[in-house]
């Protein structure tokens, strides 16, 4: 049979541990809410045209960010290392201990689910570590930060296509809007560029391999690849990029993280080039194709305030 002063130890430890951990969740929950307003106010205080500012922000806030999760879960980490102590003490002076004998350390259940408690608590602190650190540093994220810092070399900001297989033929849409060429829709930019890889065969087809076996296409494979292009979403590259500048008559720029910029039809057309951007990161299902416009503000600013 327990003794009840075990249990009367054990629900007094375990109302401390309770208010405890709750008031520093409840402080910490706080301190968040007051950051992202003090991230809100870098933000609307830094000048839209001063572009070197919002780097420095968007580095700031990111910082604030990371310190802030390290300090909020060594803070969680010695209140629970305090509440274990003050726990062990209480259990000392209240259990009767024979001066010729070593006492007896006896781990009752609820102290059992404390220490759990507190492992379990630990460990989500330190995954929230590793996240951030992931977070900023993570492929994606990395070559997010050198497309912005290369764009806004130009002047130009990233504008958002949806991730699915026809992306890069939304973007140059998306661009041939912005220059005022037209409004073609992607099942005519699709029809025309599988045309016109059909039409080219003899001179696109040593670029062309199956990818499962690394082998240039064979006259089956060849055409299905054209259906597929008029007729699904197959993903499109550097070959529909050629076809595309050829057959709308207008260099198409590509700009990625790593490398200088390629352009396809610069020596054939003239005028203002299509801009857009190639990701080999930012979706888990493989490369993606975004458009541009002018840097005309902060782009997501008005998002940030909602």
């Amino acid at each position: 049979m327990e003794d009840p002063t075990d249990t009367l130890i054990d629900t007094t430890a375990t109302t401390l541990t309770k208010l405890s951990i709750e008031d520093v969740q409840a402080k910490h929950r706080k301190e968040r809410k007051e950051l992202q307003a003090k991230i809100q106010e870098l933000k609307k205080n830094a000048p839209k045209s001063d572009k070197k500012k919002r780097k420095e922000v968007l580095e700031e806030t990111a910082k604030l960010e990371a310190n802030l999760e390290a300090r909020q879960a060594e803070e969680l980490k010695k209140a629970e290392a305090e509440i274990n102590a003050n726990t062990a003490a209480e259990c000392n002076e209240k259990s009767p201990v024979d001066n010729n004998k070593q006492p007896q350390q006896r781990i009752s259940k609820a102290q059992k689910r404390r220490d759990k408690k507190s492992r379990e608590a630990r460990q989500r602190e330190e995954e929230i570590k590793a996240a951030v650190k992931e977070t900023v540093f993570a492929p994606k994220a990395v070559e997010y930060r050198k497309l912005v810092d290369k764009l806004e070399k130009r002047n130009l900001a990233l504008h958002d296509i949806p991730s699915d297989g026809d992306c890069l033929y939304n973007a140059v849409r998306h661009q041939l809007q912005q220059h005022g060429l037209g409004s073609h829709n992607i099942q005519e930019l699709r029809h025309e560029t599988a045309n016109y890889i059909h039409a080219n065969k003899d001179t696109l087809l040593p670029y062309m391999t199956n990818p499962q076996t690394g082998d240039l296409l064979n006259d089956a494979e060849f055409e299905k690849y054209c259906d597929d292009v008029r007729n699904t979403a197959a993903w499109g590259g550097q070959i529909e990029l050629k076809a595309l500048s050829t057959i709308l008559k207008v260099p198409i720029e590509v700009i990625q993280a790593d490398g200088s910029p390629t352009i396809q039809g610069a020596e054939e057309f003239g005028g203002a080039p299509l801009i857009i951007t190639y990701h080999r990161h930012m979706y888990s299902q493989g490369e993606h194709y975004n458009s541009t416009v002018e840097l005309t503000g902060w782009e997501g600013e008005e998002n940030d305030e909602n």
